[in-house]
Formats: C-alpha cells, sequence, structure tokens
C-alpha cells in the first residue's frame, strides 16, 4: 500500500497488447496506476487516470529515457518486504509508498537485432533495456509482496487472481520464475550478440547459454516411460536457419520425439542434394535415396532401394509436392506385395500445390504433412553428455566444397564419378561405420552402425545385390585394412568405384588392392562420422 492506503501497480511495457484492458481492470480493483513515457501517453489517451513515474521520484526522465525508473522512490516501493517492520520504517521515514504490482517487459533487442534491416552497433547497444530489467529482478525477488508480470498472456490470470479472496503462494513463485527466465533469455541474447559484435572470428565464446522456447509438451519421449518436450532454439544464430524445428504442420497427429528425430534426419539429408531427390528415413538412417529429373521416379527409385524399411518410415523431398506426385504417394503399393498401400508417418517437403496438399490429405488423417526451410549452413550442433555439453561446427561440406582426387591407376567415368559424389553425400547421414552403394544417382543399398566396417560393407552388398556390378561406393572413413578385408571384398563384388576420405596407414595397401581389380580409388580428404 501506497502511504495514502491505495495500492499501487507499476506499469511500463514495450509490448503495449491489451495494456489499456489491464489497467482498467486494475483501476477497477482500486489500483493506482503509476506509468513511465510511452505507455503512460497510451493509457492517458485511453482514459485511464495515471500518475507519471516523475511524480513519484520528483526527478524527470533524462539521459534519452536511459533514467526513469532507477530511483530510492521506485525501487524502495518494490523491494521493501511487507513483514520486515525495520523495512516499512524506512520507507515511511522518506515517504515512500509500496508497489502491489509490477508490469513489465522489455525493449524488442531480439527482434532489433535479428531482423532483416541492418543495424549499427550503436542502435544495438541503445535497445539494451537497463530500467526495465531492474524493475523485472526487484518485482521478482521480492515476489513475496509484489506481483510480477512480464506475459501479456498472463494479464487475465492476474486479475483474476486479485478479485479473489485467497492468496497464493504457487502463482506468485510461477510469475517470479517467468520473470526471471525473460530477463535471461534477454540476456543470453544480448551476450550472444556482443560476442559475435566483439570477439571476431572466435567461434566458441568461454560461457555459452542457449535461449529455448518449450514448443510443446510430448506424449512421450524416445520411449513410453519417458516424458518428453519440444523447444525451439531462440538464440540468434538460429534466426531464419531453416530447418525442423520452424516448419509449418498443415495435417495429421502431433509430433513425437522419435518423428522430430527422423523429420530432422530426412530433411538435412534431402536438402543437400542439388537436383530433384527423394529420401525415405527409418531411425535416422536414409533407407532410400533417388536424384532425378521426374521426382515422381526419384521417389519410386527411393521406395524400391528398401521397400521393407521404408514402410512406416518419412518421405521427404526438395521440390515441391504438386498434385501427380500427391496421388503417387498416396496410390504407390509396396514393391515387397505389389498390393499394399506404402504408409509413412511424415511426408516433408519446402512447398505444396493446393491440389497436392488436398490430395496428401486424403491419405490418412494422422499422416503428418510438414513444409520447411531449408537448414541454413554455419550452425553451431550441440550434443549432450552426462555432465556436460559437445558444441562443434555442423557437418555442411557437400561434393562442391571438396576434391575427390583419384589415387588409382584407373580413373571414373564421368557417370561413375557423378555417382560416387552422390554415394559420398548419402554416407554423410548414415551412422557410421556407414557404407553406401549407389548408381545412376539411386541408393542401391547402405550399411550403418556397425562396430567394424566390414560388416556395414557386406550389409550394404546385400542390401545392393547383382545390381552392385558397376556401382560406385562411398565409405564415411578410411578403411584400416585392404587385403582380405574390405576394400578387397568391394572390388571383388564388382564396385568400379570407391571413394572415401583417405589416411590410414595402410592406404597404399587399398590403392594395389584397387589397382589388382581395376577399380578407381579416390580420396577426399573428408571424413564423415556420424554417431
Amino acid at each position: 500500500m501506497e502511504l495514502g492506503g491505495q495500492k499501487q501497480a507499476l506499469i511500463s511495457v514495450s509490448d503495449k497488447r491489451d495494456i489499456a484492458y489491464l489497467s482498467s481492470g486494475l483501476q477497477a480493483l482500486g489500483f493506482s496506476i503509476v506509468s513511465t513515457g510511452g505507455t503512460a501517453s497510451i493509457l492517458e489517451e485511453s482514459g485511464v487516470s495515471v500518475t507519471k513515474v516523475e511524480d513519484i521520484t520528483s526527478f524527470p526522465e533524462m539521459l534519452d529515457g536511459r533514467v526513469k525508473t532507477l530511483h530510492p522512490n521506485v525501487h524502495g516501493g518494490i523491494l521493501a518486504r511487507r513483514d520486515q517492520s525495520h523495512h516499512m520504517e524506512d520507507l515511511n521515514k522518506h515517504g515512500i509508498g509500496t508497489f502491489d504490482v509490477v508490469v513489465v517487459n522489455l525493449y524488442p533487442f531480439y527482434e532489433t537485432v535479428s531482423s532483416t534491416a541492418s543495424i549499427s552497433f550503436e542502435e544495438g547497444i541503445e535497445n539494451i533495456d537497463i530500467g526495465g530489467h531492474t524493475l523485472i529482478r526487484a518485482a521478482a525477488k521480492n515476489h513475496k509482496d509484489v506481483l510480477v508480470v512480464v506475459d501479456a498472456s498472463d494479464y487475465p490470470a492476474l486479475l483474476q487472481f486479485l478479485q479473489g479472496e485467497k492468496d497464493s503462494e504457487q502463482f506468485r513463485r510461477e510469475l517470479a520464475w517467468k520473470a526471471f527466465q525473460h530477463a535471461g533469455a534477454y540476456d543470453a541474447v544480448v551476450s550472444e550478440w556482443l560476442w559475435k559484435q566483439s570477439m571476431g572470428g572466435e567461434r566458441f565464446p568461454p560461457s555459452l547459454t542457449v535461449p529455448m522456447m518449450r514448443g510443446c509438451s510430448l506424449r512421450y519421449g524416445e520411449n513410453p516411460h519417458q516424458n518428453a518436450a519440444f523447444y525451439v532454439d531462440k538464440s540468434l544464430s538460429a534466426v531464419n536457419g531453416g530447418g525442423i524445428a520452424t516448419a509449418i504442420q498443415h495435417h495429421g497427429k502431433e509430433m513425437s520425439y522419435n518423428n522430430y528425430l527422423d523429420a530432422d534426419a530426412a530433411w538435412n539429408c534431402v536438402s543437400d542434394f542439388k537436383n530433384p531427390t527423394c529420401v525415405i528415413v527409418k531411425h535416422t538412417n536414409p533407407c532410400g535415396v533417388a536424384s532425378r529429373n521426374d521426382i515422381i521416379e526419384a521417389y519410386r527409385l527411393a521406395v524400391r532401394a528398401d521397400p521393407v524399411s521404408a514402410f512406416g518410415g518419412i518421405v521427404a523431398f526438395n521440390v515441391e509436392v504438386d498434385e501427380d506426385l500427391a496421388k503417387e504417394i498416396r496410390e504407390f503399393r509396396s514393391p515387397t506385395d505389389g498390393v499394399s498401400r506404402m504408409f509413412y508417418e511424415i511426408v516433408i517437403a519446402p512447398t505444396y500445390s493446393e491440389k497436392g496438399l488436398e490430395v496428401l490429405r486424403g491419405k490418412s488423417k494422422d499422416l503428418r504433412i510438414l513444409e520447411a526451410k531449408k537448414t541454413e549452413k554455419g550452425m553451431l550442433s550441440l550434443r549432450q553428455i552426462g555432465g556436460g555439453w559437445l558444441v562443434q561446427d555442423s557437418d555442411d561440406l557437400t561434393p562442391q566444397d571438396i576434391k575427390f582426387n583419384a589415387v588409382s591407376e584407373k580413373l571414373p567415368k564421368e557417370s561413375e564419378l557423378s555417382d560416387a559424389e552422390f554415394a559420398w553425400t548419402c554416407v554423410k547421414h548414415v551412422k557410421s561405420n556407414a557404407i553406401v552403394i549407389a548408381k545412376n544417382n539411386c541408393m542401391l543399398g547402405m550399411g550403418s552402425g556397425q562396430p567394424n566396417r566390414l560388416e556395414s560393407l557386406r550389409i550394404a552388398l546385400r542390401k545392393a545385390g547383382e545390381e552392385v556390378k558397376g556401382a560406385s561406393l562411398a565409405s564415411d572413413a578410411f578403411f584400416p585394412f585392404a587385403w582380405n578385408d574390405a576394400v578387397e571384398e568391394a572390388c571383388e563384388s564388382g564396385v568400379v568405384v570407391i571413394a572415401e576420405p583417405g589416411g590410414s596407414r595402410r592406404d597404399n595397401d587399398a590403392i594395389d588392392c584397387c589397382n589388382k581389380y581395376g577399380v578407381s580409388l579416390l580420396f577426399t580428404n573428408v571424413r564423415h562420422f556420424r554417431h
């Protein structure tokens, strides 16, 4: 209560949505409104009676608005503990009234520095909120006596709470948590921006805070006994970064934990191809990949690469899904029996025609249809370990970024080199140890996740079958052995090109082996481990 006995609310907001509604509601409950600058002007225009903060502080706003509320007459009224007699005595001694409600949100720093319009360093600095930040922290600290609100969506709940006869420590704590979270996320963005502005080419700061906002709670995690939620990265580096986290869901059941993982794997893989491409993923591994000018043909080939795995998988395209492609997705029969329609969890594409969406919606009420933007290069990749995090640059390299150096006597034909580049792009997205066999820009077989490379090779060869003859093979890492091992078995199978990073102490054995069988060996000098 202020000195005269009337309850006070301090309101100073950048986001002025519904502020007149809140202020009118507070006044109806007997609150007097104290406000600043533009907020006060809007409230007065709306017919709300307002006391300006300078009338409380007896000091005008100064330094271009940098100093408005940083004053004992404001912060004393917020921070004073009502259950401490000496606090109240101090307020009475200095003629300071208390505040019961503080409604503040901060300058739109995130929106300003992440906008497409370029801003100067000085403009960025001027959008760093100081007074509002201090008000929020002060009110949140003293939440036992002061209700702090930073989100306009909480205005109805605040008014409802104040209309009730019972206090709620839980409600006060929830508002305080939200306030500190709001302030903490704000500081994280300011810190990220300043680091990029001041540290030049240094990639990894000494400390790292990633602000995240919960997008939704999930039914469960990787398994039903695990609780889970989905969060959106709100760091500046993720602005306009594309990817599955910002995809639009046009249709289908809610996304699950595993759906997000598989969709992310499929989208990252298909986005690496320049030509029209279809990728089918199961358990984060691509089981079918094909590139063709005719995207319908690419889709059919991707399914035929491994129809058993493709059933119940995720299908991704890097071109628009139009009506004809949508009909093919809806009606295509499994090559295993020629009868069963192929079933998918998710379809992902950069765009859909109106008719294409209509057709796909008719395939199943559960089919999730996602529209995504290509994930931008240069992002950080974070991965949790017990007690810490690993941070690295994302693996953005494509065949256009490297050289395929022929180290064998036989040089690949242009079509064989194209297949090697295709296989190398695929193998980047397969779990290590990874082998991919491809021909005519179509995956024939892949081996993934085996503790030894020889076993991955044998799985890939078994899936490729007789089509392996004349195909190209890519390995995510070098072959530690050649003779009587993976390289020789690959050569004996009929592959005509092997692409691998090189770097083994036995590289010469691999070269000699390929020369013996007349196989082209290409070193990329780039490894693609994926754990």
